[in-house]
């Protein structure tokens, strides 16, 4: 049963609700991935590689993973790694770079969850997405900023 929340009765967005959310859409996305033999963390590594402009140390990949996962480098240089052992990506001198392997699991897994997403984003109307974009936006903006001082 699919049930849709009126403005007047939908709850008002909190962190957990934002947890709630990721947490379903990353474990549609999860499953996906594992019939793919990958984890979540290897595929946004993997991504990294594939989307960079020019090719990228481990240490590059590893920072830009950790701005967006916030995972321990420790964990991303070993992410990295199993993405080499996979045949996903390869030492190209000082660069990690990705295979041709790598480059398609990524398409296969992205046609794959495709429709899945549509279903999910589908009919949403723009001005909702908007704002819940400036949102998101801005509680992105004040954890990081509350990260920093964390680690500050």
């Amino acid at each position: 049963m699919t049930t849709t929340a009126s403005a007047a009765t939908a709850p008002l967005a909190d962190a957990r609700a934002l947890g709630l959310a990721h947490y379903a859409a990353r474990g549609v996305l999860e499953r996906v991935l594992a019939r793919h033999g990958v984890t979540f963390q290897q595929q946004i590594a993997l991504r990294a590689a594939v989307t960079a402009d020019a090719p990228r140390t481990p240490e590059d990949l590893v920072a830009q993973v950790r701005d967006s996962l916030k995972a321990d480098p420790a964990d991303l240089r070993a992410t990295l790694d199993e993405l080499v052992t996979k045949g996903l990506l390869v030492a190209d001198g000082a660069h990690l770079v990705p295979t041709d392997a790598g480059r398609e699991l990524l398409a296969a897994a992205g046609a794959e969850t495709a429709p899945v997403s549509a279903r999910i984003w589908g009919g949403i109307p723009t001005e909702d997405l908007a704002a819940a974009g400036r949102v998101l936006a801005l509680v992105a903006e004040r954890a990081n900023a509350e990260l920093a001082a964390l680690d500050a």
